[in-house]
């Protein structure tokens, strides 16, 4: 392949590499007064890198190790926006409370150009190094309020458990190309297609591990609510959303690419992450008044119900997961752009309690939060319905209907949750007036709950679809 071939397929990792570059300089010789320009530049780059990635050419390079097929295609554009999205509403929530600093947009960057390696990654070796370059940005922003000890302490426990889950990464990598000889997918398939050995089984055991704490699943979710509590609220907006779509996003291309003949083994091995995050995420949801630790759970429970209609394998499996985490994805957003613009006396409402009587001070605040708490118990027909729709019926398809019926029970479990908050805001007194609310949080809340319904109904109709064909294409390749 020539290399106007590569730069082309490449383009939007490029486009954004050097942005950061170049945007770094213009922070360092402009100091806090360039902050805001570089927050605009770097959000346009990363719409320029979703509109690239999703009508780029496809194709592959660096002799395999970087695949843009349909599959990358879906989760790079995805990915790039929701992180576009993150700039839009850290940059404004950290100038109101003197932390803006030119930084916070570049380390977005960066942590977005890796998770488009990863999603895009052909063999181990790419998809070890984008998800080093995705962690190591992640890390410094859940620490970037430095005077704020809680986020010092949240950087601190996401560093040293991320060391962890790196290392099992790591070991499952070299037991796998030990085994099999290659570090590339299609070798590694071709290896295993008449069956994993005992070796090559441990060492995809080894990643599932290491690729379940990166997406917070249980028992691997032990970082999860200490870090989204101490986090600022906008970062844990994107935590929550793009890292958990490319975390997802990579441990389907290593399972359904790299070993679709042992779907038999891996599937046991995600089944009960499964259940285990949904059950755990429901359940101990159930202790919490903070919103962010509450919302930590959820997301526990929510990757448990991605992972059920990964499990289901093929196609049809990996096409399910992709429409619930985008599904998903746009909710959370929608919450946490809510808790980004509630403040009372300049404090912020993290807490159940805070949120009572919202209904009477900021009627259309707690309307969208009532759309994305019903959303997030499925209740339909919101966004969140369709979601699980989908992955319980992949369940289903691939007999797996007891994972579907404890996916089910979770969620009536997880129904208790989501309805306090509502009757809180609804019909508790109000222990004070609210600040006023920014004009841009309430556009990026409003906008996602009118998506949660009924806008929803009319995206599924090309969601599906797009999903589906980016499915097809990963489990053809």
């Amino acid at each position: 392949m020539n290399l106007d071939n590569v730069l082309s397929i490449v383009a939007p990792e490029l486009l954004l590499s050097v942005l950061s570059l170049a945007l770094l300089l213009l922070g360092a010789v402009g100091g806090r007064k360039a902050t805001g320009l570089v927050s605009v530049l770097a959000a346009l780059g990363l719409l320029a890198a979703a509109v690239m990635a999703a009508v780029g050419p496809l194709g592959s390079a660096f002799s395999g190790a970087f695949v843009a097929d349909r599959f990358a295609a879906f989760a790079r554009a995805a990915i790039y926006a929701a992180s576009a999205v993150a700039i839009l509403l850290g940059d404004r929530w950290l100038a109101a409370r003197g932390d803006a600093k030119f930084e916070f947009p570049i380390l977005v960057m960066l942590a977005a150009v890796g998770m488009g390696m990863t999603s895009a990654a052909g063999d181990l070796i790419a998809l070890y190094v984008g998800i080093e370059l995705q962690s190591l940005a992640l890390y410094v922003l859940a620490a970037f309020r430095r005077a704020d000890a809680r986020a010092s302490e949240a950087g601190l426990k996401y560093f040293v458990l991320g060391a962890l889950s790196s290392g099992l990464l790591l070991y499952g990598a070299s037991l796998i190309y030990g085994f099999a000889g290659s570090t590339r997918f299609d070798v590694i398939a071709a290896a295993v297609h008449g069956g994993a050995s005992t070796g090559v089984l441990f060492g995809l055991v080894f990643m599932i591990c290491g690729m379940a704490f990166k997406v917070s699943a249980a028992p691997f979710h032990m970082w999860t609510p200490d870090v989204y509590e101490g986090a600022p609220t906008p970062i844990v907006a994107f935590f929550i959303s793009a890292p958990k779509l490319a975390g997802m996003v990579f441990l389907a291309r290593v399972l359904l690419e790299a070993f679709p003949g042992a779907t038999d083994q891996w599937r046991q091995v995600v089944v009960v992450i499964a259940v285990i995050s949904m059950l755990w995420g429901a359940f101990a949801g159930l202790a919490q008044r903070n919103l962010k630790r509450l919302w930590a759970y959820s997301s526990i429970a929510n990757v448990g119900y991605a992972l059920v209609g990964l499990s289901a394998g093929g196609s049809e499996g990996a096409g399910s997961m992709l429409i619930f985490m985008i599904l998903y994805m746009i909710d959370v957003a929608g919450f946490f752009a809510c808790l980004t613009a509630l403040s009372r006396d300049g404090v912020a409402m993290e807490t159940m309690d805070d949120m009572a009587g919202l209904v009477r001070q900021r009627p259309g605040m707690a309307l969208a939060l009532t759309a994305f708490s019903l959303s997030a118990l499925g209740l339909p027909p919101f966004s969140g319905f369709w979601a699980k729709v989908f992955v319980f019926k992949a369940a289903l398809d691939a007999g797996l209907a007891w994972v579907a019926v404890l996916g089910l029970v979770s969620s009536v479990v997880a129904a208790f949750y989501y309805l306090r908050l509502i009757k809180v805001m609804w019909f508790d007194p109000a222990p004070g007036a609210t600040d006023a609310t920014p004009a841009y949080a309430k556009g990026v809340a409003y906008a996602a709950a009118l998506f949660s319904f009924p806008a929803v109904l009319i995206a599924l109709t090309a969601l599906e679809p797009l999903a589906v064909s980016a499915a097809a294409s990963l489990v053809a390749g």
